[in-house]
């Protein structure tokens, strides 16, 4: 054989290799295929064109084998079991760029599926790897790179640890002052996802200086690192009140509260969750967002939202109210209540009522002033057929009836409680009985209203055991009245006079 036709062997090899494995990335680029490659073997064919003398053919093998990890966890487990792991790890340090950019897509998509998975790809060696590559040039390899190692941290702390045992955070935070938006982007979700698992991992983002680079970039006109930032910064401030007041010492407001109404339904979302994690913590962080305005925002914000979106808003609105009557009178005063009666009106999920409800709750419980805000909103029907309700789910009938008793214990405005005399059960009833016996005894007005209206007539209708709270409630009641009036609104009393007529004997 001549040696013209031993080159052309060769190269009929290489030309079959080339077109057989990206045959492959290209089939498994859809879902459809990825089972009968599966089933074809293709794993243990793949697995050696990584050590391919030729660039190309290891670059879309390793593109191949990460398309088929990212379908499911089946295929990504077949990657762990075939040895391919370390293969790619070596390889990481010693290719070009491009090589790079595909091993670590291959990583990621382990990654994604489990934390066991994810621990299968730290076992390997990978995170040493991750970190020469977020130390390259091109911006590409660090961004692939980036993506890995978020992939990994978001599992849960003992992974988000051993990524910041490898020194990875510092040069995250050295990512996002890179000109490439993509690579900001992946940086500030990696922090993100180590941040959120533990004050400790938090601290050690915050450490690094993190806070005011991603406080610069909150007006980005790009929304999907603006979405990133403000998740990152929002996983950092939830964990204490030091970093909560750290992340608004950087200044972030109000300028942030211009993202609520963002065109992106994300950054919306990511900006209502940061101000709902700072405002938990304290009245006076929660009284900093109320004085830049963002009470008013966020009940914006919730007007111009629908479903899950609406969420943190609600429970942002509820923190605030939680922590004085002067902050929850702050919410009222911005018509929150009237914004949240309208949400638990239109949203179908239960979890959203129950923090609408646990919201009412926060809001009308101070005084008989903030009651009354809740009551005039028709909220007390609303939630009392939500407790009751079977279709409820459990939390949402427990936080509507804890909602409803503690507003209900400072009501004073009779005109919303007396429906409730006909429609409450008697664990209900007896608050709002209770709130009668202490009114009634002062307003002369209130007292012939309720004889009017039918209400005293309900109240004696009411069985009660002696010597029982509600039964004390109703004697309390009946001394507001002379005993004549009480005993003709008395169940029984009309055929008492009809017996008496038929008894009496005329002169």
């Amino acid at each position: 054989m001549s040696q013209r036709q031993i080159l052309q062997v060769f190269e009929q090899y290489q030309k079959a290799r080339t077109q057989f494995v990206q045959t492959v990335a290209d089939l498994a680029a859809r879902p459809q295929n990825t089972e009968t490659l599966q089933n074809a073997g293709v794993m243990s064919l793949l697995r050696p064109l990584l050590l391919d003398a030729v660039p190309t053919i290891q670059q879309t093998a390793a593109l191949a084998l990460g398309r088929l990890a990212n379908y499911n966890d089946d295929l990504a487990e077949a990657v762990v079991k075939g040895d391919i792991l370390p293969q790619l790890v070596y390889s990481l340090a010693e290719q070009n760029c491009f090589y790079k950019k595909a091993a670590a897509f291959v990583l990621r998509a382990v990654a994604k599926h489990s934390p066991e998975l994810a621990q299968a790809v730290v076992d390997c060696g990978a995170l040493d790897a991750l970190v020469i590559s977020l130390e390259e040039f091109d911006p590409g390899v660090k961004e692939a790179a980036g993506w890995a190692i978020s992939y990994i941290a978001r599992h849960n702390a003992q992974l988000s640890q051993a990524v910041v045992d490898a020194g990875v955070v510092p040069l995250l935070v050295l990512c996002i002052q890179e000109p490439e938006i993509a690579l900001k982007r992946v940086a500030a979700s990696a922090l993100s996802d180590i941040a959120k698992h533990s004050p400790e991992l938090a601290q050690t983002v915050v450490d690094t200086g993190a806070i005011a680079h991603l406080a610069q970039m909150i007006l980005n006109p790009d929304a999907k690192l603006k979405r990133q930032v403000f998740s990152a910064l929002s996983q950092i401030a939830k964990h204490s009140v030091d970093v909560a007041e750290m992340v608004v010492e950087a200044e972030i407001f109000p300028a942030a509260l211009v993202c609520l109404k963002d065109p992106d339904e994300y950054v919306r979302k990511n900006v209502a969750t940061l101000i709902r994690e700072i405002t938990k913590h304290t009245p006076e962080l929660s009284q900093i967002i109320v004085n830049v305005g963002g009470v008013a925002a966020v009940i914006d914000y919730l007007g111009d939202s629908k479903g899950n979106v609406r969420l943190p808003g609600i429970m942002m609105l509820g923190y605030v109210a939680t922590h004085s009557e002067n902050l929850a009178m702050a919410v009222i005063v911005s018509k929150g209540v009237s914004q949240l009666a309208i949400c638990l009106e239109e949203e179908q999920e239960d979890h959203i009522k129950a923090a609408t409800a646990w919201a009412f709750g926060q809001i009308g419980r101070h005084t008989p002033e903030h009651a009354k805000a809740v009551a005039v909103a028709n909220v007390f029907p609303k939630l009392l057929n939500l407790y009751l309700d079977t279709k409820s789910s459990e939390d949402l009938q427990i936080k509507a009836k804890k909602a409803l008793k503690s507003i209900l214990q400072k009501c004073t405005y009779l005109p919303a409680l007396e429906p409730l005399l006909y429609e409450a059960p008697s664990n209900i009833l007896k608050h709002v009985i209770c709130q009668f016996s202490k009114v009634l005894p002062h307003d002369s007005k209130a007292r012939r209203l309720f004889v009017t209206s039918g209400g005293l007539k309900k109240v004696q209708e009411i069985k009660a055991d002696p010597g029982s709270a509600i039964q004390e409630y109703i004697n309390a009641i009946n001394n507001c009245y002379p005993e004549e009036i009480v005993r003709y609104y008395s169940p029984g009393y009309s055929e008492t006079l009809l017996e008496r007529i038929d008894n009496f004997q005329p002169v």
